[in-house]
């Protein structure tokens, strides 16, 4: 068979990417939003590659139909996920990408809710073991070297996990209607399905995006094709996304996104064993080990947040003043900053600015001081992401430029 060849320029469905949540840790939320932020655009599983097979030539219109189509409801893998967004670094060494963990630096004091679990993989290198059978039975492992945090569904019962701490919480999933491919569950789960994470970042393909088929690929012993995403505005700081979707079933299989800025990609995530056979039975089973710290929810399963410490929101619509302008690519989230964070600031003469003592003076050592029409403030740059903090308590942030940024601030 003829080697597949790039095709021409299509345009895809439209959408935009839900912007990330933020963690209310006063001067630290600009860098946290950015690592969150890169994070859900980013988790869509992938696999090594290890040679280019002879595959039949598809165009890219119908390679993105061939993933929206796809509806694996059984699969089980292991996947490799590396973030390097190129966050600074506290005094003494520790990362800011970590400050969205839940240890809240302690052993025994863990927030192993999923929310406060998410940032920790907007940094360094992950290993993740995955299982899914249908849209009741899911699991996600992060599993380090001298620990696991465990991620576990099976029916309406949702458990977490966190073996370094010996710390479980306990939450019964809300009862929501499925969709029309019978996917359902809690927004955190659905993340547990590579073709729900690749849609997701698919979504942003509209008329301001260039997409072709950009050769094939083996990943864990499957034949892929790679589609290639290329944003067209200036504004936006990805520089393009390659996604290897398996031949066979349309399951997204790989998932690289590079900077504009170019070097290394900024996220990589790998599968590198994928099963599309039924998971057994026993591994949704989870029972609390014995002395093990049981947190339950204070919810009753209707699909309210919760309260949990340290942890994010759980939707962008209770961040206060949350607002989303532009679309796809250039898409920038807008809300106030915590309340605390205000408060602490008007106090000392402007909000984390150049009054605030030591918080202002590592404001100024994280992020660039800015000024316009909008106020003042500063922007904190990864090599993805960048977040403007205006002096006023206002928070923008966005895969875009800072003059993006400054833009939005000032309208």
């Amino acid at each position: 068979m003829a080697r597949n060849e790039p095709t021409q320029v299509a345009e895809g469905p439209e959408g935009h990417r839900t912007p990330a949540r933020r963690k209310a840790v006063r001067y630290a939320v600009p860098v946290a939003v950015a690592g969150v932020a890169a994070a859900t655009i980013g988790l869509v599983p992938a696999l090594a590659k290890s040679g280019d097979p002879d595959l039949p030539k598809i165009s890219a219109e119908d390679l993105i139909a061939k993933v929206a189509k796809s509806d694996v409801q059984q699969m089980s893998g292991s996947v490799k996920v590396t973030t390097d967004l190129g966050l600074p670094s506290l005094p003494g060494g520790a990362s800011l990408g970590a400050l969205g963990g839940g240890h809240d630096g302690k052993k025994g004091g863990a927030d192993v809710s999923p929310q406060a679990k998410l940032t920790e993989l907007a940094s360094g290198s992950h290993t993740l073991r995955v299982a899914v059978d249908g849209p009741d039975k899911q699991r996600v492992s992060i599993v380090e070297p001298a620990a696991e945090y465990s991620l576990i569904r099976n029916g309406d019962q949702v458990w977490a996990y966190d073996s370094g701490s010996n710390t479980v919480h306990h939450s019964t999933a809300p009862r929501e209607k499925a969709d029309a491919k019978g996917h359902s569950g809690p927004e955190e789960l659905k993340g547990a399905s590579p073709q729900e994470l690749a849609k997701k970042a698919l979504s942003a393909v509209d008329d301001s995006t260039s997409v072709s088929v950009g050769g094939t690929a083996k990943v864990a012993g499957r034949d892929a094709y790679q589609l290639v995403v290329k944003p067209k505005a200036e504004e936006s700081t990805v520089g393009a996304v390659r996604i290897a979707v398996d031949a066979k079933t349309g399951v997204p299989l790989k998932f690289t996104l590079s900077p504009k800025s170019g070097g290394k990609a900024a996220i990589d995530a790998a599968f590198t064993k994928v099963d599309f056979a039924e998971p057994a039975a026993s591994t949704f089973d989870f029972t609390p080990p014995k002395g093990a710290k049981v947190t339950e929810d204070k919810g009753k399963g209707d699909g309210a947040q919760r309260e949990h410490k340290g942890a994010l929101p759980a939707t962008p619509g209770e961040m206060s003043g949350f607002d989303v302008v532009g679309k796809s690519w250039t898409s920038i989230a807008q809300f106030k900053a915590p309340a605390g964070a205000s408060k602490d600031a008007k106090a000392k003469g402007g909000a984390l600015g150049k009054n605030a003592g030591g918080a202002g003076a590592l404001l100024d050592t994280l992020g660039t001081k800015v000024s316009g029409p909008f106020g003042s403030g500063h922007v904190f740059s990864t090599r993805l992401v960048n977040v403007l903090m205006t002096d006023d308590g206002r928070v923008y942030a966005g895969a875009v430029t800072k003059e993006a940024l400054i833009k939005a601030a000032t309208k």
